[in-house]
């Protein structure tokens, strides 16, 4: 399936989905119940957590502690799970995405773990483990940013397809990589704050995939991101089918 197709595909399905909307209440909480645990377990497992997917259902479901894992591990399950609230919350209010959103969301994620680098621009260079790519220097980061914030709201960014808008976000902020630590969790939560926001499920990338998103992030560092464009519309299209499956068949057909 080619790039457009997948593009046009993620559409149509989304139509299908708007059409049979709204969701029974409780099909909605389960759902919700459902994506916070996936996508926290697999957001997180990506950046190296040793948390399983059960684990993750534990910690957020029953507030309970797993034992032998780091405390920053439980940290990062909980923090996350209060970003994906904020993120959904954000998409419904449909304010214009700033900087400050951006350093909203990374806050979140680093919240008790590195208070002195939540939401705050690295001042120091850094390296990215397993890439050739070397991120813009420290003063860079700043203007970098200020140019991705108007990006964002820019009648350009407006005119792509939703898809393809919420996966060049997330590679732009990962190309910039303003923070410290953190960069992947909040690209992926402002990748779906867009998704959201259009009327898209989330992206949900899996961390059995974790060496072909390097890979086209990679790729894309070197100026080539219609595969993870392609990529990301799979991993929408995937929700996609949950959702869809989540109606009965009388009114899916």
């Amino acid at each position: 399936m080619s790039y457009q197709d997948i593009l046009e595909r993620v559409g149509a399905r989304k139509a299908e989905l708007d059409r049979l909307r709204p969701l029974p209440p409780a099909v909605a909480a389960k759902l919700k119940e459902y994506f916070d645990v996936e996508w926290t377990y697999h957001s997180n497992a990506i950046e190296g957590s040793s948390i399983t997917l059960a684990e993750t259902k534990v910690i957020l479901a029953d507030g309970l502690t797993v034992k032998g894992k780091p405390l920053r591990e439980h940290l990062e399950v909980i923090n996350h799970k209060h970003a994906i609230d904020w993120v959904e919350a954000s998409a419904a209010s449909h304010e214009p995405l700033t900087e400050h959103t951006i350093r909203q969301i990374h806050a979140l994620i680093l919240r008790t773990i590195n208070d002195e680098e939540a939401g705050r621009y690295r001042r120091i260079s850094v390296r990215i483990t397993g890439s050739n790519y070397v991120p813009p220097d420290p003063s860079a980061v700043p203007p970098l940013m200020h140019d991705f914030g108007l990006w964002l709201n820019s009648q350009e960014a407006q005119a792509l397809h939703p898809v393809e808008l919420a996966a060049l976000a997330h590679f732009k902020l990962v190309d910039i990589h303003p923070f410290v630590d953190g960069n992947g969790r909040t690209a992926r939560l402002l990748m779906n704050l867009i998704l959201l926001r259009n009327g898209y499920p989330p992206a949900i990338i899996r961390n059995e995939d974790r060496g072909r998103y390097y890979d086209l992030l990679e790729k894309a560092h070197q100026g080539e991101t219609a595969d993870f464009v392609e990529f990301v519309a799979q991993a929408v299209d995937r929700t996609l089918d949950i959702y869809l499956a989540s109606f009965p068949p009388e009114e899916a057909g």
